[in-house]
């Protein structure tokens, strides 16, 4: 799984690729995640566009990201969710707790 960051707009945007299976990945996520809270950063954006494959240990990064942000005052939008990403969130009964975006521009406009 590939990382990166970018900020636009006062919003940061998390670009992840590959498959997100657990493991390795969600701790460099969480750290990602505590570092950018730490510089006050809490408007996160996480682009799923290159995003191959998630299984649940996934999701449960997703999760947690989340749940830091919350806890942080912070918020989560996610853009580009794929077709097999949005049917594991309505399966799971998540895609109810995740502002889901098009687009980075609608994600932008929403956090502005």
């Amino acid at each position: 799984m590939g990382v990166t960051v970018t900020d636009q707009n006062e919003v940061t945007i998390i670009g992840l690729s590959g498959k997100i299976m657990g493991g390795p990945e969600a701790g460099q996520v969480n750290e990602t995640i505590n570092a950018l809270i730490d510089e006050g950063k809490n408007k996160i954006v996480m682009d799923l566009k290159e995003v191959e494959w998630m299984n649940s240990s996934g999701l449960g990064i997703l999760i947690g990201t989340i749940t830091t942000l919350k806890n942080n005052n912070g918020r989560l939008s996610l853009i580009h969710v794929s077709d097999r990403i949005q049917h594991l969130l309505k399966i799971t009964k998540l895609s109810n707790v995740f502002t889901i975006h098009s687009d980075l521009e609608t994600a932008l406009k929403d956090f502005a």
